[in-house]
């Protein structure tokens, strides 16, 4: 029995040309700001330091990717599994991440101003030192999550889980915390 449709797990000319384009991009060290990179397989690829501003990153898989100190300022991310990625020092400012996967992920000193993190999964990530002035996390999930010396300024975390959260030395000045969980967290003056 012969298709024109190749299976469904083999890639088509359309999908090794668009890789092919990628690697040879990522080797002369060009810019991917503005490319279009939909639909790539990019888990645990090495993007660090990479401007990814204005990139269409829709239906790539992200999850290990090293994107230490890469900018996605502005990225939308919603719904994006990042698990395991490293985003240390990345600039997620004005991103959007609703809903996304960002298990276990390492955000050491990450700039997430005003992210839109709502209903994010935030579970046992290492947000020390991350900058999430105005963030909006209302329901997401930081269960585990360590957010020692993280700033919270004004961020929104109402309804967040941060059951066993370390928000040791954590700014959380003018932070929403109505109806957030907080059992077992540990750093908040009682």
């Amino acid at each position: 029995m012969t298709s024109a449709e190749p299976p469904a797990d083999q890639p088509t000319p359309e999908s090794i040309a668009m890789v092919a384009g990628f690697l040879a991009l990522m080797a002369r060290g060009g810019s991917l700001a503005g490319q279009d990179l939909r639909g790539l397989d990019l888990r645990c690829q090495d993007l660090s330091g990479k401007d990814l501003t204005g990139t269409n990153l829709s239906g790539c898989a992200l999850a290990g990717a090293k994107l230490t100190g890469a900018n996605l300022s502005g990225q939308d991310l919603t719904g994006k599994d990042l698990t395991g990625a490293n985003l240390e020092g990345a600039k997620l400012t004005d991103a959007n991440l609703e809903g996304a996967y960002l298990v276990r992920a390492k955000l050491e000193g990450a700039y997430l101003v005003r992210a839109k993190l709502t209903g994010a999964n935030l579970e046992g990530a290492y947000l020390v030192r991350a900058k999430l002035t105005g963030a909006n996390l209302r329901d997401a999930i930081l269960t585990g999550a360590n957010l020692r010396y993280a700033v919270l300024f004004m961020a929104n975390l109402t309804g967040a889980d941060l059951t066993g959260a370390n928000l040791n030395g954590a700014n959380l000045t003018n932070a929403v915390l109505r109806g957030a969980k907080l059992t077992d967290a540990t750093g908040l003056d009682t």
